[in-house]
């Protein structure tokens, strides 16, 4: 649950537009920073059920893997691993809520079988998925 808050913080922190410095230089690389973590986050949302490695992730923001860990960190909240889980969790929950059993959900958004499905959804959300369920499967518009 903390996992999900601090990345929705971070999400709305981004879209309000705020800067960490006055400094034009410094809001330069701010927002180039910005291009390349929002590449990297692109680059998740349409490749999230298939591995997806840091280097990867590094090459497709244009930075070093160090580099990019800590910016990417810094931007979101959560480290680049921890934002894919988030992302598949998410899909996840939108697909058991249709119904999908979460053996299929699992190798559709990305989880080797449903224990790791499990394991990774109760890190992010405090539930199973069947807790979850069971519980009424609330609406989240991220979902």
């Amino acid at each position: 649950m903390l996992i999900a808050s601090t990345l929705q913080t971070a999400l709305i922190s981004r879209r309000s537009g705020e800067t960490r410095s006055a400094d034009c230089s410094a809001d330069a690389r701010a927002t180039e920073t910005t291009r390349a973590v929002q590449r990297a986050l692109d680059f998740i949302d349409a490749c999230f059920a298939e591995p997806i490695s840091l280097t990867e992730l590094a090459d497709v923001a244009g930075l070093s893997v160090s580099r990019f860990a800590a910016r990417f960190s810094g931007e979101m909240g959560v480290s680049p691993q921890q934002y894919v889980r988030i992302v598949r969790v998410r899909h996840a929950q939108r697909l058991l809520r249709r119904g999908v059993s979460p053996s299929l959900v699992a190798a559709e958004v990305g989880f080797f079988d449903q224990s790791h499905l499990c394991r990774h959804f109760k890190r992010v959300l405090g539930r199973t998925p069947m807790e979850w369920l069971n519980a009424g499967a609330p609406f989240s518009p991220n979902a």
